[in-house]
């Protein structure tokens, strides 16, 4: 009877070991091509934030991207397709992707500004797990049309003109 006790405890904790020690796959590394991107604050327009998403050796087991969630500043738009779309559903440790991520929409019009962004992978060791596994920050810069800027620089330059001719600038 104390064999079969022995036996039972040495069963037990040798299962506890394989959970607790057990297939640990909650890691990646999220890296985007370019955190930057610039657009006319006039014309508004699309850009494509592309990224790489790499899962380390030391993971024991696939992990999966099951999902994302993220936040950018009004009144630019997130379109998270392209991640449903084109990223692979779990990586084995040592695997990784490169691939359009998602998209920003800047509508015509807007501030010129830098807007600030996240974007955070979702998933863990199977197709039902949603933690945060990597999480990147973006900036969609707004710009001055470059006609306009051309336009002011037109003007300085004939007012520097206009100057030194009446005798305003010496040379």
């Amino acid at each position: 009877m104390r064999n079969i006790k022995k036996q039972a405890l040495f069963a037990i904790v040798a299962i506890g070991m394989m959970y607790s020690t057990g297939a640990k796959a909650d890691s990646v590394t999220l890296t985007l091509t370019q955190a930057t991107e610039y657009v006319s604050a006039q014309a508004g327009g699309t850009v494509t934030f592309d990224a790489t998403v790499f899962a380390p050796t030391s993971n024991s087991a696939d992990v999966y991207l099951n999902g994302d969630s993220f936040d950018l500043s009004a009144p630019l738009t997130l379109d998270d397709t392209d991640f449903f779309l084109n990223f692979p559903l779990d990586l084995a440790p040592g695997d990784s992707f490169t691939g359009d991520l998602f998209t920003v929409t800047v509508p015509a019009g807007v501030a010129v500004e830098d807007y600030q962004g996240s974007f955070t992978l979702q998933g863990g060791g199977d197709g039902n797990t949603y933690n945060d596994l990597a999480t990147v920050s973006f900036d969609v810069v707004a710009t001055p049309e470059p006609s306009s800027i051309l336009l002011l620089i037109t003007g300085l330059i004939a007012m520097a003109f206009a100057f030194q001719r009446r005798g305003l600038i010496v040379s």
